[in-house]
């Protein structure tokens, strides 16, 4: 007799455990993307340089807000990140055409908005600390930056 209580208070135990995980799995959905969260220069809260912001950062993802566009910038050598600057995104390449976006690198080298803008065909421009440009030379299919943009093939300016 003393088993079966045992074993029904595990059981209730286990489903209490997983109905309290599934309703804060929920919560966090019905949060879907509506939290905003954007770089800025200065700030040093963002984490998990040169990986896919896009992993945790999207709908029903871990992360704090779903990002349009993220990523790291690194200074030319590619070792270490800049610490200011910005993206710029053009209608045209090399920073022709329409303006559409700027996006602020932060103090750890990274770069996200959950501000909505349509980036298809879009040409990102990253601007660094002293006003030097990089551009990328074919538009984007996609925002998450680091997905290409690896330890092998990182995002640089001067």
């Amino acid at each position: 007799m003393m088993k079966n209580k045992f074993n029904s208070f595990l059981l209730l135990t286990f489903g209490l455990i997983i109905v309290m995980g599934i309703s804060q799995s929920c919560e966090k959905e019905d949060e879907g993307c509506s939290e905003e969260n954007i770089s800025y220069l200065g700030d040093n809260e963002s984490h998990n340089k040169g990986q896919n912001c896009m992993q945790c950062h999207s709908d029903g993802g871990e992360g704090e807000g779903c990002f349009v566009v993220a990523g790291t910038v690194y200074d030319s050598l590619q070792q270490n990140t800049i610490s200011t600057g910005k993206v710029e995104f053009y209608t045209e390449p090399n920073g022709l055409g329409t303006k559409i976006k700027t996006v602020e690198i932060d103090a750890k080298g990274n770069f996200f908005t959950t501000d909505m803008f349509n980036l298809q065909g879009l040409y990102p421009v990253v601007v660094g600390p002293t006003g030097n440009k990089n551009y990328m030379s074919s538009s984007l299919t996609s925002g998450q930056c680091n997905s290409c943009h690896n330890a092998t093939n990182r995002i640089w300016v001067n």
